[in-house]
């Protein structure tokens, strides 16, 4: 794997300009979508993996990464346009499989109810999806950190100048032990979340939960998700487990999955082999 492997590309899609990266160039395509606080990179692991045999396209979602950060829209109904538009009127792309993480879950889930016909497969990992009717979204495993976020003003004022230390905390406390996430993975999201306004648009994913509640409880009451889809989660430390599963359970009719053993929040850093055959026998069996 070099470098040079990983094509980088930008979108300008009026109000947001999103960054992307490929790899490989199979006949079917893979989409991973990534989460707070994290970027792109967290797939950096396991896109030449999958890149063996899919075209893969993972971009920084808005407001994140090398992306734009405009000053609203961070509701995941928007955001997952943003990605429709990337993939469908950019890159041309009319069908793909979809994986979200953290945030990128609720993304996907939005991106996946409005344009059904367009999702091969859904994998949604170590997240619940906000309007579930489990309302568990923001309080499972202790997660603090979900009110703080969406308090005005508060996190920027307490983090500005202190994101490597804020950020460490969630690297070295949510996975199933410290130093699961590579120290190059750290140093880049560092580098990105340090960047001006960057940590305000990771903060309005969460203060945008109550717009998401409300859109994902209308669209649920009006159908559920028939594809195929994977929910995985972390058996240990800060990961859901079975949370997940129970959660797509109740906006999907076609679930199936489980907790993942040794594994906090990060999946792709802390068990990529077994996350790619696991998404390797899921797109081949959908």
């Amino acid at each position: 794997m070099s470098d040079d492997d990983f094509r980088h590309g930008r979108a300008d899609l009026g109000e947001v300009e999103l960054h992307y990266v490929e790899y490989g160039a199979g006949p079917e395509v893979v989409v991973l979508l990534h989460g707070f606080p994290q970027t792109w990179y967290e797939w950096h692991g396991i896109m030449p993996a999958l890149g063996e045999d899919y075209r893969v396209v993972a971009p920084d979602l808005r407001g994140l990464g090398d992306s734009s950060r405009p000053a609203d829209g961070y509701d995941k109904k928007t955001v997952a346009g943003d990605v429709w538009r990337l993939l469908h009127d950019h890159l041309g792309i009319e069908r793909f499989h979809l994986v979200g993480h953290d945030w990128g879950g609720p993304v996907a889930f939005r991106l996946t109810h409005d344009h059904e016909a367009a999702v091969r497969s859904l994998a949604v990992l170590d997240v619940m999806i906000p309007g579930d009717g489990l309302n568990l979204f923001a309080t499972s495993g202790g997660r603090w950190h979900h009110g703080f976020h969406r308090t005005p003003e508060l996190p920027e004022i307490l983090t500005e100048g202190r994101e490597a230390a804020y950020l460490g905390y969630f690297y070295d406390h949510f996975g199933a032990r410290p130093g699961v996430v590579p120290a190059d993975a750290v140093a880049e999201y560092v580098r990105c979340y340090s960047q001006p306004g960057a940590l305000t648009a990771g903060f309005a994913y969460y203060r945008a939960v109550a717009r998401d509640i409300a859109d994902n409880e209308a669209s649920i009451a009006a159908r559920k998700l028939a594809l195929p889809v994977l929910a995985l989660g972390g058996a240990d430390g800060m990961g859901r487990g079975e949370l997940c599963r129970q959660s797509l359970e109740c906006v999907a009719d076609n679930v199936q999955g489980g907790s993942v053993a040794g594994a906090g929040h990060w999946l792709a850093e802390e068990k990529p082999a077994e996350l790619v055959a696991a998404l390797r026998d899921f797109f081949r069996d959908a």
